[in-house]
């Protein structure tokens, strides 16, 4: 059974949507300042949660073979960009209000985007450039000529390398990480996936290999050498390292997800909500891909994610007090896709407009008790080194906002003064339209990094009041600020037109061994067939095509009674009477990463009807559940 990359782990910004002040310029703290309550971020996490919301970009060997996950026995001279513009990446995630980027500088396949003299599995000996070139590199520098930090993915797993588990990979990969630590100027994140241990080419041994991944990989010294390196960069996700996952890649945190944790490996129900009190800051990453898949596909050019939905991602990430990672993959070219970029710049454009005004400018701040130094004006001038802090013992403090006249708003954004802990439990919005009787519309758990409250629809108080309602000591406030929504606009319906992707006009369900075959045809990853194990399912085309492989695209949904096929067997047919086999195998990290998986067939052939068996499910689970299917050329 595979696992998730995750499990296994135990110039144009905009200061409205981006806190762009650093903590280290954070003004002296008098010292009568109350001691903290329960655990505080480290320096480098100070900055990492200020960076909010940036960008992956998965791009390798897989944009090349149509996969997500490279076996590791691929020719470096598949890697071959015909017009890698790294600019026009940086572009892109800047249209889209992203801070930095993160490359996928070696994924499981192994193949490198840097010119190492580690391997010969790298971009030296593909034709890229003759050779010469370096994508590592030249996304670094288009980072730094565009303003916006730059970040790397190094793959623990390596498919190709033929020592990998043994002692002598762990040498190799500390090398490879010293090699990206000390090449790239400063680097502001340091990704590692969790996908460990498993089948793959290993220098010609094509067998499977298992791992103990937290004795072999020894994470506190590799986190080490990361920090003596680069001491500004935050690393995820293992127990000890500065992020954790928030435990999917569908691009939603828990409501509330607590930035604390148990000092005990990586739990994924935990991660996604976090532990009120726990021990250890290890706050979380919120990831997804803006695409079904992490790799660019031309057969998702349609279903890339839109604007609205995007916007959905961020207030449940960032307004949860995660940090919002959204995957861009460039394309063959070597460039970001249209359709990506309208729908980033949709979103950006969105997020720039709502968070440009603050309705609270201006406000009259009062506090019902606060320190000197720390009074309540501070949640509203501006600045994010300075906060409002009542006294320790006053753990149901509030703080109102005198508005002038006709202010409209329908988001509040909340940010907690982080070095001092996390001293708010729960909290309450009061709304006044004048003297002392107050309507209450919303209260939530967790101010945090940031919370933003959404409201159902603008309204127009004089007065706004945070009060809290559970505390473990005076809530310490760094911003308090209004805000009036715009929407994304959305983009209209894309007609691909792939002509290597089969149109599935036509197709029927002919046998199942379940009822509710049509779900795979009804073009909604939210729908599913469910069977028993083993299950089994024949389809007609109508028309007889030259198919290459198949497409299958597991539900998004996670239901505990049915869960993606593990493997499959395929066969085809002309006539629906006499079947040749297309192919069987093992469907990769399809229950956790939930992409569109493409599957080629032994070799390509006229067929008509197609044949599946899927023997048992990828996890335990009572049946077995797939969203779509499809065919290409």
């Amino acid at each position: 059974m595979k696992f998730s990359r995750r499990t296994l782990m135990g110039s144009s910004l905009i200061a409205g949507a981006t806190a762009c002040t650093r903590y280290n310029s954070i003004v002296p703290v008098p010292p009568e300042t109350p001691a903290p309550w329960g655990a505080t971020p480290s320096p480098r996490q100070l900055k990492w949660h200020d960076h909010r919301q940036y960008g992956f970009v998965h791009f390798s060997i897989n944009t090349f073979t149509d996969k997500e996950w490279g076996y590791g026995d691929e020719d470096p001279k598949l890697f071959n960009p015909t017009d890698f513009d790294p600019d026009q990446i940086v572009a892109a995630a800047k249209a889209g209000a992203l801070t930095g980027l993160i490359l996928t500088a070696k994924h499981h396949d192994g193949f490198c985007l840097w010119p190492t003299m580690l391997t010969e599995h790298c971009i030296r000996n593909s034709p890229y450039k003759q050779g010469k070139g370096d994508i590592v590199g030249e996304l670094e520098a288009a980072c730094r000529r565009g303003g916006i930090n730059f970040g790397v993915y190094l793959s623990p797993w390596d498919r190709n390398r033929a020592d990998y588990g043994t002692p002598s990979y762990i040498t190799y990969y500390r090398a490879q990480l010293t090699e990206l630590c000390t090449r790239y100027g400063k680097l502001f994140e340091v990704w590692f996936d969790g996908a460990n241990g498993g089948d793959g080419y290993y220098g010609g041994a094509r067998e499977t290999r298992k791992i103990d991944a937290v004795q072999y990989y020894n994470w506190p010294s590799i986190v080490k050498l990361v920090h003596d390196l680069q001491p500004d960069a935050c690393t995820f996700d293992p127990l000890g390292a500065d992020i954790r996952w928030v435990g999917n890649e569908d691009g939603h945190a828990a409501d509330p997800c607590w930035p604390t944790m148990p000092n005990e490996p990586y739990d994924q129900a935990k991660g996604n909500t976090g532990v009120r009190g726990a021990e250890l800051w290890w706050p979380a990453e919120t990831n997804v891909s803006i695409r079904p898949g992490w790799f660019y596909h031309a057969d998702e050019d349609a279903k890339v994610k839109l604007p609205s939905k995007i916007m959905e991602m961020y207030d449940q990430s960032v307004g949860h007090g995660t940090t919002f990672h959204l995957n861009l993959p460039p394309d063959r070219r070597g460039r970001i896709h249209d359709r990506d970029v309208a729908s980033l710049t949709a979103f950006g454009n969105a997020l720039r407009a709502t968070f440009a005004n603050n309705r609270a400018d201006g406000a009259v701040a009062t506090a019902s008790a606060d320190l000197p130094g720390n009074s309540a004006r501070n949640v509203n001038d501006g600045r994010l080194d300075t906060f409002w802090l009542a006294p320790p013992e006053a753990k149901n403090a509030s703080i109102i906002l005198d508005l002038p006249p006709g202010r409209s708003f329908d988001t509040v954004r909340l940010q907690e003064w982080l070095p001092l802990g996390l001293r708010v439990t729960r909290f309450a919005i009061d709304v006044s339209d004048g003297g002392d009787s107050w309507t209450t519309v919303a209260e939530k758990d967790m101010v945090g990094p940031q919370r933003l409250v959404r409201l159902p629809a603008p309204i127009t108080p004089r007065r706004v009041r945070f009060r809290t309602v559970a505390a473990e000591a005076g809530p310490a406030l760094r911003e308090f600020a209004l805000f009036r929504s715009v929407a994304p606009v959305d983009l209209p319906p894309l007609k691909v037109t792939d002509a290597s992707i089969v149109d599935r006009a036509g197709w029927k369900v002919t046998a199942a061994s379940a009822p509710g075959g049509e779900a795979i045809l009804d073009d909604s990853p939210r729908t599913a067939w469910t069977s028993p194990a083993p299950a089994s399912l024949t389809i007609d085309m109508g028309r007889s095509e030259t198919l290459a492989g198949f497409t299958l695209t597991p539900t998004r949904h996670v239901d505990p009674n049915a869960a993606p096929p593990m493997k499959y067997r395929v066969e085809t047919s002309v006539d629906g009477r006499t079947w040749t086999p297309g192919g069987e195998g093992e469907f990769q990290n399809i229950n956790y990463a939930r992409a569109t998986q493409r599957l080629p067939f032994t070799t390509a052939r006229p067929a008509r009807y197609l044949r599946f068996a899927f023997p048992q499910p990828a996890v335990p689970a009572p049946a077995i559940a797939v969203a779509e299917i499809g065919a290409f050329r």
